[in-house]
């Protein structure tokens, strides 16, 4: 199986990046689907290490790539609920962080999980449910995420409100400084990201 793939990016797609993987193996070039976040890092010319996971079928060897050890876990995690395939997973790890997954897990809240395009609330429900006593960490970086997460909210729905996707606004929330605590303080901070 192959668990990691470093190379340069010779392009970027919608969903995935192409990997050179250099003259040693004589030009090899890996198409790996990739999430938002690890898609956003990367740009043509750049050195990349991904974390990966292969997946075979009968008709295709897919390659899925995680610039984080922290979201091929999830990814992997997300796999194991029935039903839920790599698009569904991918794009779950594209609107949410694996923190902001694990909190929505521990929270039970499947409204989260639903945000994510091509999630349902009857699949986001069954994720909620088979995974809320499976996810791990340190409680200290949940509860630190739950202090802010009722804020995060409120700047997320008002960033979409304003017609900003949400993974635009998920990824500005993510870039926030721990320490700006208002709504008004982190939507200021979010909206001033986008304005360059």
């Amino acid at each position: 199986m192959i668990r990691l793939v470093r190379g340069t990016v010779l392009a970027r797609g919608k969903d995935y990046l192409i990997v050179d993987m250099g003259s040693s193996t004589g030009g090899l070039g890996l198409k790996v689907f990739a999430p938002e976040p690890t898609l956003a890092q990367f740009n043509s010319g750049i050195v990349v290490t991904l974390h990966t996971y292969l997946q075979v079928r009968e008709d295709a060897l897919t390659l899925y790539g995680f610039a984080e050890e922290d979201e091929l876990g999830m990814f992997e995690l997300l796999l194991t609920v029935s039903g839920v395939g790599p698009k569904v997973a991918l794009s779950i790890l594209s609107t949410l962080s694996p923190d902001a997954l694990r909190l929505a897990l521990a929270n039970d809240e499947p409204a989260i999980v639903a945000r994510a395009p091509g999630v349902g609330k009857r699949t986001a429900q069954k994720i909620v449910l088979d995974l809320k006593d499976k996810v791990g960490g340190s409680m200290t970086g949940i509860e630190a995420l739950a202090m802010s997460s009722d804020a995060d909210s409120q700047v997320i729905e008002a960033l979409t409100g304003l017609g900003y996707s949400v993974v635009e606004a998920q990824r500005a929330v993510q870039k926030l400084p721990k320490d700006l605590v208002g709504v008004e303080e982190r939507l200021r901070y979010a909206l001033s990201q986008f304005g360059g």
